[in-house]
C-alpha cells in the first residue's frame, strides 16, 4: 500500500501562487509516476498535471500550462504542484495520486484526500 498525504492548500487571490505538496510513504519501490488532479464544485476530476521520473517527462493539461509545474524531491518522498498567476478557475479539491495503472491521465492505483484551494478574484 502507499499512502498519500497533501497540504497546502488554502485562500489565495487571483495572480497569486500557491505550492502543494503530498508526502508518500509506504511501498513506493514500485511508484514512477504521480500526477495531480482537481475537482471542482459539481464537475467531474480533471487530471491537472502528472510526473513520470522512469521517462524524465511531465505533462500538464493546457489550461495550466506556463502557470503550474509538477516536480518531487530527491528522494521522491513528496510531491509538488508549483501554481503561479492563480485564477478563480483555479479554485477545486486537489488531489495527489500515485501507482500508474494504464493512462496517465487517469488510472492511478493510490488517491490522497484532497487539500482545497480557492482563488478570489
Amino acid at each position: 500500500q502507499v499512502q498519500l498525504v497533501e497540504s497546502g492548500g488554502g485562500l489565495v487571490q487571483a495572480g497569486g501562487s500557491v505550492r502543494l505538496s503530498c508526502a508518500v510513504s509506504g511501498r513506493t519501490i514500485n511508484v514512477y509516476a504521480m500526477a495531480w488532479f482537481r475537482q471542482a464544485p459539481e464537475k467531474e476530476r480533471e487530471f491537472v498535471a502528472a510526473i513520470n521520473w522512469s521517462r524524465a517527462s511531465t505533462e500538464y493539461t493546457d489550461s495550466v500550462k506556463g502557470r503550474f509545474t509538477i516536480s518531487t524531491d530527491n528522494a521522491k518522498n513528496t510531491l509538488y504542484l508549483q501554481m503561479n498567476s492563480l485564477k478563480p478557475e483555479d479554485t477545486a479539491v486537489y488531489f495527489c495520486a500515485a501507482g500508474l495503472r494504464g493512462n496517465p491521465k487517469r488510472d492511478y492505483a493510490y488517491w490522497g484526500q484532497g487539500t482545497q484551494v480557492t482563488v478570489s478574484s
